[in-house]
């Protein structure tokens, strides 16, 4: 290499290593009894992963209240390092995060960003329109709606590249 192409290299390979270190940290840590697996592989074969705890996200599609308990529908995406959802990514399915008591809809908007750690509880058949869906059952410890400040964090706009220049 040449000296002057390492002189720019190191500094900007150290200054993206630096910026990388502006990602949030995860919300929730796992369990002993945690599993990785998107709620798709949880809804095909729910007798596999019984009561294991999970991290899942996604975009949430509606809120309905019980006289004991709230459910919300939640349209799956794999989460990033900070468990943050990726809307931009493929939907892993839908599941179904039951919370105690009341939860205002309007804390937890239909097209809002969540996250929830809790434990499968089993499956139930319903539809998603007109097509017959199973959705996995999460009982709820814990659940952070994200915020668009919170989504766009240690996602510097900056980027770095190593390129040629011609002056003629």
């Amino acid at each position: 290499m040449r000296p002057n192409v390492v002189r720019l290299a190191v500094p900007a390979a150290l200054l993206t290593l630096a910026l990388a270190g502006c990602a949030p940290a995860p919300i929730y840590k796992p369990t002993a009894n945690n599993v990785a697996v998107p709620p798709s592989q949880v809804a095909r074969e729910p007798e596999r992963y019984g009561t294991s705890d999970v991290i899942w996200g996604g975009r949430i599609v509606q809120v309905r209240n019980f006289a004991d308990h709230s459910e919300i529908e939640i349209l799956a995406y794999p989460l990033d390092g900070s468990q943050r959802p990726q809307s931009n990514d493929t939907g892993n399915g839908r599941f179904i995060a039951a919370m105690p008591g009341y939860v205002e809809s309007l804390d937890y908007p239909a097209g809002g960003l969540v996250t929830v750690a809790g434990r499968i509880n089993g499956t139930r058949a319903s539809n998603v329109g007109e097509a017959s869906y199973t959705f996995p059952l999460i009982a709820v410890n814990q659940s952070h709606v994200w915020t668009a400040k919170e989504m766009s964090g240690g996602h510097p706009n900056v980027s770095f590249g190593v390129g040629v220049g011609v002056i003629r």
